[in-house]
């Protein structure tokens, strides 16, 4: 059986990435590789990060891989699409399988079917692809109604949609990503000439029991499943011996979600004496004073701590279940213990008014954090938001060019206005941290610029001022 494993994300392709150039291994398929591994099924890693599509078509072709797993998330949707294609029309990969698992698949199961997959994996991956290896190792035409968590055709052609795989109860049992499958100082040389540093991906928990309307679960759902601070130790303490880096992004959604084990990872690290400096994300009712002590005393350098509005409406029609006091109260309490406080901010939500946005700006000159980030919302296929939103659509995309990122709906404004309002923020919060009065005075002249756009886009679709 021979097995290969991609995930259809080239940098060279990426110009917003490459300025950027914060470039992380994909853990996904790392993970799928060391439980493989673990139960004596051979596989390759094709990281395709650092490669490209025709480097990726040679090595199919030397490899003739009887199955291909691709991770499918929205940045790799079209890509993968593309190597569905190329193997499709390859004669010499006629009997090449093609899995795709991910958070894409699973809302788009007949799209991807129809167009050339031949199994989609929906939920987590690793026991699925251990039993389609051993299927497709006993038999040429296996029984894949016996698999649960996969979607495929059947011998006359119609989708079948098997029943859902229970999650992995205990994730301890999971090996270490299968990281010496890759090469990872290409990540390290990518982050050094930009950022000075260089930083590598760790995750310790699988689901998010919160209902955000916009966040998709397509893979881990609702679950809350957290690995033993020890292993998650280990890892960190494997690393360091192993590689040359500087940093560690934990990617969980949540990480003090559970105030025990962040207490128990505390001691750990301080038993080890293991100093590895380390962000995350958060959130703020998940915070406490102790819980910013413990991050601080175990290396934290970074929270992340998500808001996406400044206004408690639009907090609440998101399902957030939190209130903005406690997130500008959260903001700045990390920062007064040396560390750097991030958010995230998210612009045109359905309901979202002008007074919704000018509750957003007094919210971060308030909390004032080291960095935010600020997007335009879009709905991702599955979730809350894309139900609500999906008669307000603008256009009719053709799936097979498009991706969810793509959507525009029917909003309080247009889109250039929200551009506006995006620019209109960020010069507003440079005015703040700006202590130049010429560049001040700059900062003001870009920032009424920004404003009279947004007052245009109003005049011209003739909504009221």
């Amino acid at each position: 059986m021979n097995i290969v494993l991609t995930h259809g994300y080239f940098l060279a392709e990426d110009p917003k990435e490459r300025e950027i150039m914060r470039p992380y291994p994909p853990l996904g398929i790392l993970y799928i590789s060391g439980y493989l591994d673990m139960h004596g099924i051979a596989n390759e890693v094709f990281d395709s990060t650092f490669a490209t599509l025709q480097k990726l078509e040679h090595f199919l072709l030397q490899e003739k891989p009887r199955m291909l797993g691709i991770y499918t998330n929205l940045m790799t949707k079209l890509n993968v699409l593309k190597i569905i294609a190329f193997v499709k029309n390859e004669p010499a990969l006629s009997n090449t399988k093609i899995i795709l698992g991910g958070p894409e698949v699973r809302n788009h199961k007949e799209k991807f079917l129809a167009y050339g997959a031949d199994v989609i994996v929906f939920g987590e991956g690793e026991d699925t692809m251990v039993e389609l290896a051993n299927a497709f190792t006993s038999h040429l035409r296996p029984d894949l109604s016996v698999i649960p968590g996969i979607a495929y055709k059947n011998e006359i052609d119609n989708v079948t949609v098997n029943e859902e795989r229970i999650l992995i109860r205990d994730i301890n049992q999971l090996p270490f990503p299968n990281r010496k499958k890759i090469n990872m100082q290409l990540y390290f040389d990518a982050w050094k000439p930009k950022h000075g540093i260089s930083m590598v991906n760790v995750s310790t928990m699988r689901g998010c029991p919160y209902s955000c309307k916009w966040c998709s679960r397509a893979v881990y759902g609702t679950s809350y499943r957290r690995r033993n601070p020890k292993l998650v130790v280990d890892e960190m303490q494997w690393l360091k011996e192993n590689y040359s880096f500087d940093m560690i992004w934990f990617v969980d959604d949540v990480f003090t979600i559970n105030p025990r084990w962040l207490r128990e990872f505390a001691e750990e690290i301080s038993v080890r004496n293991l100093n590895i400096p380390y962000e995350i994300i958060t959130r703020a009712d998940r915070l406490t004073e102790e819980s910013v002590q413990l991050l601080k005393q175990s290396g934290c350098f970074r929270v992340w701590i998500g808001a996406e509005s400044g206004s408690q409406k639009i907090i609440d029609a998101m399902d957030r279940r939190v209130k903005v006091e406690q997130v500008r109260d959260m903001i700045r309490l990390v920062k007064q213990y040396g560390m750097e406080a991030g958010t995230f901010i998210m612009l045109g939500y359905p309901g979202e008014d002008e007074s919704d946005i000018k509750e957003t700006l007094k919210h971060l000159k308030y909390a004032n954090p080291s960095l935010y980030t600020v997007t335009v919302a879009y709905p991702i296929k599955g979730t809350p938001l894309y139900t609500e939103v999906e008669d307000l659509f603008i256009e009719e995309l053709a799936w097979e060019n498009s991706t969810d990122r793509d959507i525009d709906f029917t909003r309080t404004y247009s889109r250039r206005y929200y551009v506006h309002a995006i620019n209109w923020i960020q010069q507003e919060m440079l005015y703040l941290r700006n202590q130049g009065p010429i560049n001040k005075l700059k900062l003001k002249l870009r920032s009424v610029k920004a404003r009279a756009g947004m007052y245009f886009e109003r005049f011209r679709h003739r909504i009221p001022v």
